[in-house]
């Protein structure tokens, strides 16, 4: 028995935007660790005997502390071989993957990364808004709305004043500091979308300007987990509704004229 740690991707929340290589990994495992961002439909892939121990944080409450979680990697990792850290979006963004490994590697433990889809670019996708888009947006921002003393990050001062899509994690809580932001660099008018529960079935979403978001917000009670995206590109989002349907009604339209 080898002890071996993997650290794995599990994706935004919809269960089929994950990885093969992260199937085989869940499916392999003789523990896993996960995360409350992950989609507990994907424990269906493990082994029914597997252990499965919850390690999130729901509403500011933690299951495990990140040194009780460290520590439990490695003890399971000795005692039974295969760990797997299952984490929502990518584990290397705002994730905390690469604590874990190193801590990991203390102890000679083999160690693996399985990159995940990012929710910062997966779930704005999903709402058909593109984060780049010539003559809108060369560049985006992913920032973390709270940082690890609580506080507003300083980058967001520093990506208002650019002409980048601003993408937002964790910055719900940060929301009205955010505007207040925005809005000293002249950018009321600027448009923003908060998708909630992205790329799921519960999925919940509000269009609007940074004068009004808030507002928004509070009439479609949006809170975490929630993506802020802010820029021009929001102006930008296709309509992704019924487009099958819309295409067949397309090309029927064509073969007629065509006939």
């Amino acid at each position: 028995m080898i002890p071996r740690l993997t650290i794995v991707g599990a994706g935004p929340g919809d269960v089929d935007l994950i990885t093969v290589k992260a199937i085989k990994a869940i499916k392999s495992a003789n523990v896993i660790l996960y995360d409350a961002l992950v989609n507990v439909e994907l424990l269906e892939y493990a082994s029914p005997k597997a252990e499965l121990i919850f390690v999130g944080k729901r509403k500011g409450c933690y299951a495990y502390h990140q040194n009780q979680i460290n520590e439990l990697i490695v003890e399971r990792a000795l005692k039974f071989g295969h760990v797997v850290r299952l984490k929502g979006g990518d584990p290397f963004i705002f994730g905390r993957g690469a604590e874990e490994i190193e801590y990991a590697k203390e102890y000679a433990i083999e160690v693996a990364v399985v990159p995940g889809i990012s929710s910062s670019a997966a779930v704005p996708a999903s709402q058909g808004i593109p984060l780049t888009k010539r003559n809108t947006a060369e560049s985006f921002w992913v920032i973390t709305g709270t940082t690890k003393s609580h506080k507003i990050s300083d980058d967001i001062a520093l990506a208002a004043k650019s002409t980048a899509t601003v993408v937002i994690l964790m910055g719900m809580g940060k929301l009205s500091e955010i505007v207040q932001i925005f809005k000293r660099e002249g950018k009321s008018e600027t448009a923003v979308a908060i998708i909630q529960n992205g790329t799921r079935a519960n999925e919940k979403s509000g269009i609007g300007t940074i004068s009004n978001i808030e507002s928004i917000v509070k009439e479609k009670e949006l809170s975490n987990p929630a993506i802020i995206i802010i820029g021009e590109v929001v102006n930008e989002r296709v309509d992704l509704s019924n487009i099958y349907t819309k295409a067949d009604l397309a090309f029927e339209k064509y073969r007629k004229k065509i006939a």
